[in-house]
This record gives structure tokens, C-alpha cells and sequence, in this order.
């Protein structure tokens, strides 16, 4: 009889542990299927950067062989929204200030290591260009203003 206990005993313990493991298994499932939905979200979200940048993407030419941006004369666009995505944000940051602005400032606000003074000349250069091209007005100190 000993060994019948033995075996109904030990059924038990297995049975037990068959049912522990049965939910780990399942807690297990559930945080695969978190992960997979995760996956997803993430996946959408660099899709949806990626055609974003390309929407941004700003229209260019070719002279002289080599492509360049367009930016349009204030006068000559219907409105800002023919400026490519960068220079759009650079001009909103300009609007948006109290009075004029230095360069520094907007490449502050646009997340620059403003340090560097490397980093900001390309900066300078494209408002430099719009103010060029009429979108901004460039002081004789070097700041500049939005047009109205």
C-alpha cells in the first residue's frame, strides 16, 4: 500500500507543479503578446517618422550639376508654406520671440550644441537667406526680426 500512496502523493506534487507552471506559462504569453503589440507601435511610429522626413523633404533643383534648396522670395510664394521644414522652424521660433533674435537663441531652441560655434554658422547662413530672400529682416547688430 505504501507504494500506491507514494504514487497518489506524488501525483499530487506534479499536478501542483503542472498548474503553477501552467501559469507562468500563461503570465509568459501575455508579456510575449505585450512585447508583440509594443513591437508594432514602435514599427508604426519610425514608418510614420520616416514619411514625415520625406514630407519635410525640401524641393530642390539641380544647377550646375549640384542640387540646391529653393527658397522662394516672400513675394514670390503664395505663403511659408513653400519654405522646406527647417527653415519654416526656424522662421515660427523668430515670430514667436519678444524682439530680435540672435542666432544663438534659435539654435537653442532648435536643439543645437550651441557652443560649438561651428554648429551655428549653417544656422546663420539659412537665416541669412531668408532675410535675403525677404521671409526675415536682418538688424546692422546682426539679430533679426520676422516681417510683418
Amino acid at each position: 500500500m505504501q507504494e500506491r500512496q507514494w504514487i497518489t502523493a506524488r501525483r499530487s506534487e506534479l499536478d501542483a507543479l503542472a498548474e503553477e507552471l501552467a501559469k507562468q506559462l500563461q503570465e509568459v504569453q501575455a508579456e510575449r503578446d505585450e512585447l508583440a503589440i509594443a513591437e508594432r507601435v514602435l514599427n508604426r511610429l519610425a514608418e510614420q517618422a520616416r514619411a514625415d522626413a520625406g514630407a519635410v523633404a525640401p524641393p530642390s533643383a539641380k544647377v550646375a550639376g549640384r542640387a540646391v534648396l529653393l527658397i522662394p522670395h516672400r513675394s514670390d510664394a503664395a505663403d511659408e508654406g513653400a519654405l522646406p521644414g527647417d527653415y519654416r522652424k526656424i522662421l515660427a521660433i523668430v515670430r514667436e520671440a519678444d524682439g530680435p533674435v540672435q542666432v544663438r537663441a534659435v539654435g537653442e531652441e532648435l536643439g543645437l550644441e550651441v557652443t560649438v560655434r561651428g554648429k551655428l554658422e549653417p544656422l546663420r547662413a539659412k537665416m541669412t537667406k531668408l532675410a535675403d530672400r525677404g521671409w526675415l529682416h536682418k538688424r546692422p547688430d546682426g539679430r533679426f526680426t520676422a516681417r510683418s
